[in-house]
């Protein structure tokens, strides 16, 4: 690659004068807007606590960037697009993150950053999962919830390269790790790094019991739901949600003996489909026990038949109440968790387990979820109410985050001089005395 920056490149003209481009502008940053990250995560103390979480085996007299530095500096590159380490070989003298991260002098290098993601273990990365339940119950506890729904999702991360643990899976098609996601509305919960040749509803019960235990230690009369897809449907974390006090509503696969309970009733939607040509739809319920279950259980059924013919689904439920409500409502629902799933691992680069160490790409897939974390919240403090207030990551980051600034700093202070002609200033500056100083 030619190295360029310090030259001229000549961009065409505009009347008789030419157009000159290069990269002689001195400390101006893209990223302006990484100082409402800075506020945020004050507020929050999120990477503090994540930080906190995480052991220091280095030597401390050849240590010049602690681990707070180095976390905040990932997480922030994160949520401004910046998704490798290998970015902050420049990023490192970006003005406007050494400010974020609360340094004047050069930030950490990539190769710096890559050690200390492969420095982490275990125990360090379970630490790190309990900092994000922590951090959803201290921002609920002063509104105790009556009702907490946990979505539960597996999804892939395609991996290229030798990775330790990576498999074929046959239905992605590719080499790859399967994350279990946990999330309650928008909070991210937990994501476990799984590989592809286990099956994700494995470690459902584990992830539960721990969930719930941290749960109902802040709030012991909460009551506590599982919704899932038919991924997740086994016999035996049925029975110790039963056990536990843990309602569920999950997705329960097609087989010979539920498609005759409702032969009847799609025979019926055939005929009505024939007569009408206009989609029927029909919600009912009846009990069920699988060889492997221990009793009988309430599934619901949601019967669909139009031009492409029958369409059945099966959800098991320990809820009582109106079947059509718990579908519609409660159950179809669970798709919101998918598009939430996305914006971590796409908006946010979850899905960069680059890594060769399993661990080490454990932490970047919290890491994204940190990143996550921090982006939900100011969404949430500082632009409710605005037109931002339901916008993704990516939208509040292009919008907010990609401000072009100068910043001039001496020895009293910090200015950080941003684009007069920002179409979104006002809506900044609100955000930023939300936030606070």
């Amino acid at each position: 690659m030619p190295k360029c920056t310090a030259e001229a490149v000549s961009m065409g003209r505009v009347g008789r004068r030419r157009i000159q481009a290069s990269f002689t502008g001195g400390d101006l940053v893209s990223d302006g807007g990484v100082l409402l990250l800075r506020q945020m995560d004050r507020r929050l103390g999120l990477t503090r606590s994540a930080a906190a979480a995480l052991s220091d085996r280095r030597r401390g007299a050849s240590v010049r960037h602690g681990i707070h530095p180095l976390l905040s500096q990932r997480v922030y590159g994160l949520c401004c697009g910046w998704e490798d380490v290998s970015d902050h070989n420049v990023l490192r003298r970006d003005t406007a993150l050494q400010t974020a991260v609360g340094q004047v002098q050069e930030l950490a290098s990539g190769p710096t950053l890559s050690r200390f993601e492969n420095a982490v273990d275990r125990g360090d990365t379970a630490r790190l999962q309990a900092v994000l339940i922590e951090q959803f119950i201290v921002h609920w506890r002063d509104a105790p919830p009556e009702q907490l729904v946990l979505d539960i999702d597996a999804t892939h991360v395609p991996l290229h390269g030798a990775q330790e643990r990576a498999a074929f899976n046959r239905h992605y098609d590719n080499y790859c790790y399967l994350p279990v996601y946990v999330f309650c509305g928008q909070d991210l919960l937990a994501c476990v790094l799984r590989p592809s040749d286990r099956d994700p509803a494995k470690i459902l019960s584990a992830l539960v019991r721990t969930l719930a235990r941290q749960l109902r230690q802040a709030w012991p009369q909460v009551q506590l739901i599982v919704r899932a897809d038919s991924g997740f449907c086994r016999a035996p974390a049925l029975r110790r949600f039963e056990r536990w006090g843990i309602d569920y509503v999950i997705g329960l696969q097609k087989n010979v003996t539920l498609l005759q309970r409702v032969a009847l009733a799609e025979l019926m939607l055939a005929e009505d489909y024939g007569r009408e040509h206009s989609k029927q739809r029909l919600i009912g319920e009846f009990t069920y026990a699988a060889r492997s279950w221990n009793r009988e259980r309430r599934v619901i059924t949601r019967l669909e038949h139009d031009a492409r013919g029958a369409n059945p689904r099966f959800v098991v439920t320990s809820l009582t109440g109106e079947a059509t409500e718990l579908y519609d409502r409660l159950y179809c629902a669970r798709g919101e968790a998918e598009n939430r799933i996305k914006e971590a691992q796409l908006d946010l680069f979850g899905r960069r387990a680059s890594c060769h160490a399993w661990q080490a790409n454990q932490l970047r897939l919290l890491l994204a979820a940190l990143a996550y974390t921090l982006m939900v919240h100011l969404r949430r403090s500082a632009l409710h109410g605005t037109e931002l207030a339901r916008a993704c990551t990516q939208t509040i980051r292009t919008r907010l985050l990609k401000i072009g600034a100068a910043v001039v700093r001496n020895t009293r202070r910090v200015q950080v001089l941003l684009a007069s002609n920002h179409p979104m200033k006002a809506l900044f500056m609100l955000a930023a005395q939300r936030l606070g100083p």
